[in-house]
């Protein structure tokens, strides 16, 4: 598979517990690694550097990495406040070696030098910390984020679940985090985004997969690379699929628009957008191309079927679910369609028995009515709520919000980088649902139209942030004509065709 592995700490350990006789040690890697990413941080600003380092392993790497940076001519200042005999033995060794090649430790976090730090190291906490930091390691996190610095962390941000994303109580803001081996779930989901700043991934010259299959792995374009090849001259639309948009009760017509004109403008054949509301428009005066009619009057002739942007909670809308749910086409679900499934059982147990390609994009709060629980469980470990999602339902799934979680019925998850906070903007879920729709309606099959149309969708929104138009302010139909650019560079091998992430 050619995206980056995604293990758990539980995963990462095991990995390690396949090398217990590496040499040079693992933690002697781990530090040389981040010494050299610190080292790059400093170049265009070099000065003092102040490395503060836990009770635990990760204190370890931070030893190291002093040392290699002192050894390097750099000005160190190593803050160290707990009891060196309790030390991990690598961690102790670590120490040891720090202190012969004649660096010092002080026990508490120093004043700035008169020229400030040029760069802090955090290594109080890695990937096994499970709980708020307390105490003296609480203060000097909060002490270290007060600083105007760049802030370097090791393997993850202290104060950060590696697993689930989570913000444990106070967390070390970093504007850097060299993480090892393989990326972790919480680096890229939830707080972490917020909290790990740039990420670099050092593997240590580990080849994962050598040791433990990885279930999870980062959306990149090698997911659906495949799927990427540019039309032939010789084509039709009839060749492109007939893509149909179902919601839009009353006053919600804008909603069945947006991901309609989205299917439109990802290249699907022909669209049809289906209203509840008999007042709604027959013709859409921006994009005429548009086929628009009553919701009683679904063509029979579909590729693609999306249903809920607009739907409303009603016994028409109700009905019309059930018979679209019944239909043999690929089906996506999002919105109310979410909620309707969630309240009425026999619409779950039909949705469950389905034999064709089945869909859901549900927000948090849409994830936490179709499972029973609260939104606040949905987020506390998002990957494993999309996995329950996408075995309870037999659908592939994506958990929307920060760093997107995908995840398909045989046990395998995928999270999303690309997007930013322009993207918590009405509209941007029905947008999402259209750019599915089109790929399926073009023929992918439904987990590469997923996995695509998710990280098109966010990466569309990094061009626009980039080029000015946001992120603050940023519209969901303006990610519709990037997208659509996106896309076409991907498809036709144009330069500049991804933003960094």
């Amino acid at each position: 598979m050619s995206a980056l592995p995604i293990h758990s700490v539980r995963g990462i350990r095991a990995i390690e517990q396949s090398l217990p006789n590496a040499q040079p040690s693992l933690m002697e890697r781990a530090g040389r690694a981040a010494a050299l990413d610190a080292v790059r941080l400093l170049a265009p600003r070099p000065g003092p550097v102040l490395v503060a380092c836990g009770p635990g392993n990760n204190g370890g790497d931070g030893f190291v990495v002093a040392r290699e940076l002192c050894q390097a001519g750099h000005e160190v200042t190593v803050a160290f406040a707990d009891d060196a005999a309790r030390l991990p033995a690598d961690a102790a060794r670590a120490h040891a070696d720090f202190l012969r090649a004649g660096g010092a430790t002080v026990g508490d976090l120093p004043s700035a030098p008169a020229c400030g730090w040029a760069l802090v190291v955090d290594a109080l906490f890695g990937i096994g910390l499970q709980r708020p930091p307390e105490g003296r390691h609480a203060a000097w996190i909060e002490a270290l984020n007060a600083l105007p610095a760049a802030k370097l962390a090791i393997d993850t941000p202290s104060g950060l679940d590696a697993d689930t994303g989570h913000r444990l109580g106070v967390c070390l803001r970093a504007t850097h985090t060299t993480t090892f081996i393989a990326l972790k779930p919480g680096l890229l989901t939830l707080d972490g985004p917020d909290y790990c700043g740039e990420i670099s991934l050092q593997t240590l010259g580990i080849d994962p997969a050598a040791h433990v299959a990885a279930n999870g792995h980062r959306i990149e374009r090698g997911l659906f690379a495949a799927q990427l090849h540019p039309r032939l001259r010789n084509t039709h639309k009839g060749l492109f699929g007939d893509a149909c948009v179902l919601g839009g009760a009353t006053g919600m017509a804008g909603a069945v628009l947006l991901a309609a004109r989205a299917a439109l403008w990802l290249g699907a054949g022909r669209v049809y957008a289906c209203f509840l509301d008999p007042a709604a428009p027959r013709v859409d005066p921006v994009h005429p191309e548009l086929m628009l009619r009553s919701a009683t009057r679904l063509p029979e002739r579909l590729r693609a079927l999306a249903v809920g942007p607009g739907l409303g909670i009603s016994a028409d809308a109700e009905r019309l679910l059930q018979a679209a749910i019944e239909r043999d086409i690929p089906l996506l679900l999002d919105a109310d369609a979410l909620n309707i499934v969630s309240r009425w059982s026999k619409l779950t147990n039909v949705l469950k028995a389905r034999r064709t390609a089945t869909i859901l994009t549900p927000h948090p709060a849409e994830a936490g009515r179709l499972l029973g629980v609260s939104t606040a469980e949905i987020q506390g470990d998002r990957v494993a709520a999309t996995l329950k999602l996408a075995c309870d339902y037999r659908a592939c799934v994506v958990l929307k919000g920060c760093g997107s979680v995908v995840a398909t019925p045989d046990g395998r998850w995928f999270i999303n980088t690309t997007g930013n906070s322009g993207m918590a903007s009405a509209g941007m879920g029905d947008v999402l649902s259209g750019l599915v729709l089109a790929l399926i309606a073009q023929g992918w099959p439904a987990e590469q139209a997923l996995l695509a149309a998710v990280h098109l969708h966010g990466a569309a929104a990094d061009r626009l942030k980039t080029a000015g138009a946001g992120p603050v302010g940023l519209t969901a139909g303006e990610t519709i004509p990037a997208a659509r650019k996106l896309f076409n560079d991907w498809l036709y091998g144009r330069a500049e065709a991804d933003c960094p992430q």
